[in-house]
This record gives structure tokens, C-alpha cells and sequence, in this order.
């Protein structure tokens, strides 16, 4: 069985029986039936049209179901209508699921979940382990967002930046269990990216093919973080850069500027950087400021304080952060960085081990507490 053909179909099968008038419940289940009986069939007997099989098995299966509800006088006129079996029409209506499952009625939870089932053919068990979370809590996750959706009616344009922050949620989540969360979002965005002619589309997918180059870096071999400035630059994946780089420029190109494409351009600068110490902080530090207008995020002005550090000395980027609120997330692990740039080890070391107490992340944990026994190691000699 080809899995990644199943898993590429699967939206666009759904988007037919959606556009056919089956309610989103009904034809997913409907969809997944189909996949079982592909997967019993299709070893055996493979048929010449994938995707025109699949949507007649499903169609089927949805008519089944419809014939057996108690409301099947209701629905008498959409069975009576079935389409004659054949090739399935050449419109993909995937974009639309896109919308569907990042409608703002769900929850970010619920819209990754049904996005990752839906739209990235996974199943229910792969985004749990992904989720760490028990199979029969996503499974309740998603039949919630599945009745949540099948009432929405798709008759005006989804909101983009809804689905770009559902992605960039995927995205974020990274690695865990038998799922690369990192790539399935790359491969979504990439559908994204062919469906809709939109800068921030293009913006986001630049963001995370740069991100994801330096991944083979970011940790060491005993799984420890590894910061930016001290990764192995010869680990990041060129190719995904050059890619990364050149959506990102057609983007900025068309003048429309997101907040998605600001960061995209932080992430080049730094990935366009032979070495640390050669990045150009201060044109980092105008991007900030661009990110900022668009965003009026203070994280984003948290960040903004370590380019500004960079740039123009830790004692300026100490003023930037004193402006700020201090119970920002992430806020004494920058205060404690800056710090000890400006050679105050002893408060330094302090503000590390305050930043460990508050990390959620195991790994970024590790890290501080081991930045913070370096510093008192260093201040008992």
C-alpha cells in the first residue's frame, strides 16, 4: 500500500463528498470507510483511478449511512441523486477543509486535531501519540470538532490567517512519536501554498523551511539544546535555506508585508550568517521593529530586547527589557542572558536559575540549570 498516496487523497476525497452536500461528520466517516476497504482491496486488484475509486466507495458508504438514519425520509431527494460512477472530477475543493477546520468556533486544540485528521490523512491513534495524550481523548477531541463544524456553512471566504496560525501551531509542536509534526506542517503548507495565490501563505512556508534547516543542530548527542549561536552552522540544511529564502523573497517582492514574513526574514538573516558573531543584528533590529507594528506583541519586544542587546550592547538591550512586564514567559531567561553579557555573572546566575524554575520544557530546563552552575562554578574560582 502506497500510505502517502492514501494520505494525499484523503482531504480531496472528503472535499468532494462536502461538495456534494454531505454534512463534514458524515463524509469523513464515510472517507474513512473507503480508506478501510482500500486498504483491503487495492493490495490485490489496485484500481487505475485512485482517487475516483476512492470517492465512488465513499459516496457509497455515505449513502449506506444516509439510507439507514432515522431521518431518511428527509434525505430521500440527495440519495435519489447519486452521481453515476466514473472519474472523479479535476476541482480540488481542499481548501476549503482548510477553512472548515480552522473555524474560529474550535478551539486551537480541536482545529490542530481535525486539520491533522482531515486535511493531513492521519489517524486518530498517530495524533494522539504525537499529542502524548490517550487514543479515547482524541478521539472525543475530534468527534467534538467534527459536530462543531458540521453545521458551518462555507459560503463566504475562510479567514487565512486563521488556518496559518493552525499551522504554525502544527508546526511548533515539532517531533514526537511515529509523526514528524514539523513536516507534516510543511507538507500542509506546501498544499496551502498551490491552492491560494496569498504573500502570508508563502511567508509562513519560508518561515518554517528555515527553521526546520537548523534542526539537525539545535540539539547535541546527548539530546541537550543547543543554542543558535553555538550550533554547528555545517549541520543546517542548505538546500531547505536556498528554498526558504527564495519564497521569501517573491513574498516580500508583492509589498503586502505579514507578520509571518517578518519572521521569515529574521530567520534568513540568521541563517545567511557564516558564523555568529557575522549576523547583522541591526537590520534584525529593524525587523523587530516592523514585527512589533504588525503584531504589538510583547514576546515579540522580548526578543526584540536580545537583537537590541546584539546590536547596540547588553546594557542597551537591559534598557529595551526594563520597559517590559516581567512575568513574561521567557523574561529572566533573557534578563539572565543579557546579564551575563555585560559580565554580571553573579545576577546572571541567579536569573538562570529563576528562568529553570518557571520553564515548562524539560530540555530548556536542563539548559538554564546547566547555565547557571557554569556561572557559580565560575564565580567560587
Amino acid at each position: 500500500m502506497d500510505e502517502a498516496l492514501l494520505r494525499s487523497l484523503t482531504p480531496r476525497v472528503l472535499a468532494v463528498l462536502v461538495h456534494r452536500g454531505a454534512d463534514f461528520a458524515a463524509a469523513e466517516d464515510a472517507v474513512q470507510d473507503a480508506l478501510v476497504e482500500a486498504v483491503r482491496v487495492w493490495p490485490a486488484d489496485p484500481p487505475r483511478d485512485a482517487k475516483g475509486w476512492l470517492v465512488t466507495v465513499a459516496w457509497r458508504k455515505f449513502l449506506d449511512a444516509v439510507r439507514a438514519d432515522t431521518a431518511r425520509r428527509r434525505r430521500e431527494d440527495r440519495v435519489d441523486e447519486e452521481p453515476a460512477p466514473g472519474p472523479a472530477p479535476g476541482v480540488d475543493d481542499t481548501l476549503q477543509l482548510y477553512f472548515l477546520c480552522a473555524h474560529p468556533s474550535l478551539t486551537p486544540s480541536s482545529a490542530v486535531a481535525l486539520t491533522l485528521r482531515a486535511v493531513g490523512g492521519l489517524t486518530t491513534r498517530q495524533i494522539a501519540q504525537a499529542y502524548l495524550v490517550p487514543e479515547a481523548t482524541m478521539a472525543q477531541r475530534i468527534s467534538r470538532a467534527k459536530r462543531t463544524v458540521s453545521t458551518v456553512r462555507l459560503d463566504r471566504p475562510g479567514d487565512v490567517a486563521t488556518v496559518l496560525r493552525v499551522l504554525y501551531l502544527v508546526f511548533n509542536e515539532g517531533y514526537s512519536g511515529d509523526v514528524d509534526l514539523s513536516a507534516e506542517a510543511i507538507r500542509l503548507t506546501r498544499q496551502l501554498a498551490a491552492a491560494v495565490d496569498h504573500p502570508e501563505v508563502a511567508g509562513l512556508l519560508a518561515l518554517m523551511l528555515l527553521h526546520h534547516a537548523r534542526r539537525a543542530a539545535r540539539t547535541a548527542p546527548d539530546g541537550s539544546l543547543v543554542p543558535l549561536a553555538e550550533q554547528d552552522r555545517r549541520r543546517w540544511d542548505t538546500t531547505a535555506i536556498a528554498e526558504g529564502v527564495e519564497i521569501l523573497q517573491a513574498a516580500l517582492a508583492r509589498d503586502r508585508l505579514g507578520e509571518f514574513q517578518a519572521q521569515a526574514a529574521i530567520a534568513a538573516l540568521h541563517a545567511d550568517a557564516p558564523t555568529a558573531g557575522e549576523t547583522d543584528w541591526v537590520q534584525i533590529v529593524e525587523w523587530y521593529d516592523e514585527l512589533a507594528r504588525l503584531t504589538e506583541s510583547p514576546v515579540v519586544r522580548l526578543n526584540r530586547a536580545v537583537a537590541v542587546g546584539e546590536a547596540d550592547g547588553p546594557r542597551a538591550g537591559l534598557a529595551v527589557l526594563a520597559e517590559l512586564d516581567g512575568s513574561l514567559p521567557r523574561y529572566a531567561a533573557v534578563a539572565a542572558y543579557l546579564h551575563e553579557r555585560a559580565g554580571d555573572l553573579t545576577t546572571a546566575a541567579r536569573l538562570y536559575a529563576e528562568a529553570a524554575g518557571k520553564a515548562a520544557d524539560a530540555r530548556e530546563r536542563d539548559h538554564l540549570t546547566r547555565r547557571a552552575a557554569r556561572l557559580n562554578t565560575l564565580l567560587r574560582h
